[in-house]
């Protein structure tokens, strides 16, 4: 719809409030409500919106020497842009009508703001003739609490919405029913579509498929699914994690990313190529060499978080080499040909903790940069365990190593910009002072009594 048709939509709706959001750089939703007046308003010129959304953390707390906004700048306004494109109703919300907004009007005015970021490694694919068509799937725990209970049991005991290990369980399916349904249902009227959903192996584990469509809608959906399954479960009784690794017994959530090349006119996927042996088009394989020569410069942008690396260990369904293969799910990168339709790379280091807008931005600029250097896919397909295959090396094992490679990465900074680049890593070494300055319950448990 144009924007003369949205003013009509909204003013024909009943409603007086819109929902305005965009997305920090963890991946978190920020947002107000606008009156519709004001929302008219601000469909020509944006309207402001707080820099201090990246001038702090998750928690709140505001970064100490960030360079793009804080204390020295006086957090000012940004001016954000709404995204006509982004229209869709909350159904469990009266449908009050929602809009995504970015910092970001035909130039990349914030270079810190993801959704800006991605919108602008996509003007460099198409620009060489690609479209992106991309899809996020995640894994998530589900737990019988509130946001009052879990707080008041310290995050400790928590009453899983099932018990055992129930993978692909359709008895576990039938159990949780009215939830599940919902899920499914109200996620297609927000126009958040999905796959496929089953419960995973874990106690109230659920997997979930995001329908793949062009990078910029599947990164919208991928963080409108988060907030949504957090929102409907809230109605439910229920409180979502998409934590990397809730446990240490069990295995963690992924966010995997399905990616592929096709024409502009989205007719042709690039990735494929009935004449080679496997499948796979000279595309395809500079795109996953690429991928796999940048990875350990940009992990971060995969494993934002202390708690990603507890998931990235090995023999827990989640890659620790930079190894790929064909349909192996072992490797970092698994290669999936089939039709003309269906071949894709699956990114397997992603966790559910990521922000979408950067993994997905990450995927599709390492690929680039084999596809602009004419890397040659010299990598060798894993066959077998990719725990074991250690020619190509290893990823990073923490955060602070991770962050630290990447903000002196020249491959980083051609990719995403060094004002981008800085401002991301400081974060993730914040993250890691902050987790570095606290005592743990392992501590607790080790010294307090024994040393």
């Amino acid at each position: 719809m144009n924007k003369n048709e949205i003013i009509l939509k909204i003013q024909e709706s009943g409603h007086d409030k819109i929902k305005l959001a965009i997305v920090d750089v963890d991946g978190v939703l920020r947002g107000k409500y606008m009156h519709k007046d004001k929302f008219i308003g601000a469909l020509k010129d944006g309207f402001g919106f707080c820099s201090v959304v990246f001038g702090w953390d998750m928690d709140d707390l505001s970064y100490e020497n960030a360079k793009v906004t804080g204390w020295h700048t006086g957090y000012g306004d940004e001016n954000a842009y709404i995204d006509l494109n982004t229209f869709r109703t909350i159904p469990w919300e009266r449908n009050t009508p929602l809009f995504l907004a970015d910092f970001s009007n035909g130039e990349n005015k914030l270079s810190v703001c993801p959704r800006s970021l991605l919108k602008k490694i996509i003007s460099k694919s198409e620009d060489l003739g690609f479209t992106a068509m991309f899809s996020q799937e995640f894994e998530w725990f589900n737990y019988k609490e509130t946001s009052s209970t879990i707080n008041e049991k310290n995050f400790k005991n928590l009453q899983s919405l099932s018990s055992g290990m129930f993978g692909y369980s359709m008895l576990k399916l039938s159990e949780n029913s009215e939830f599940f349904q919902d899920l499914f249902d109200l996620l297609i009227e927000f126009k958040v579509p999905l796959e496929g959903l089953h419960t995973e192996t874990g106690p109230g584990v659920t997997e979930a498929a995001i329908q793949y469509s062009h990078i910029l809608e599947a990164a919208d959906r991928a963080v409108l699914f988060k907030t949504a399954v957090k929102e409907i479960g809230h109605r439910h009784g229920i409180v979502p994690s998409f934590m990397a690794k809730p446990s240490s017994d069990l295995p963690g959530c992924s966010g995997h990313v399905h990616q592929s090349l096709w024409d502009i006119d989205k007719k042709t996927n690039l990735f494929y190529d009935a004449d080679t042996k496997d499948g796979m088009s000279a595309v395809m394989r500079s795109f996953l060499a690429g991928q796999l020569y940048c990875l350990p410069e940009i992990l971060p942008m995969f494993a934002p978080t202390i708690n990603s690396y507890k998931r990235l260990v090995e023999g827990a369904w989640a890659p620790t080499t930079i190894t790929w293969g064909y349909d192996n799910r072992t490797t970092a990168l698994r290669s999936l040909v089939g039709s003309s339709k269906s071949t894709r790379i699956e990114h397997r280091v992603v966790g559910s903790d990521t922000n979408s807008y950067l993994a997905m931005a990450a995927c599709l600029a390492s690929g680039l940069y084999g596809i602009k250097h004419k890397l040659e896919l010299e990598i060798e397909p894993t066959n077998g365990n990719g725990y074991l295959d250690f020619k190509n090396g290893k990823l990073p094992s923490n955060l602070l190593e991770a962050a630290l490679k990447m903000k002196s990465s020249i491959i980083a900074k051609e990719i995403f910009g060094e004002e981008f680049v800085d401002h991301f890593t400081y974060t993730r070494e914040w993250e890691w002072k902050q987790f570095a300055a606290s005592v743990t319950d392992w501590e607790t448990k080790r010294y307090f009594e024994i040393i």
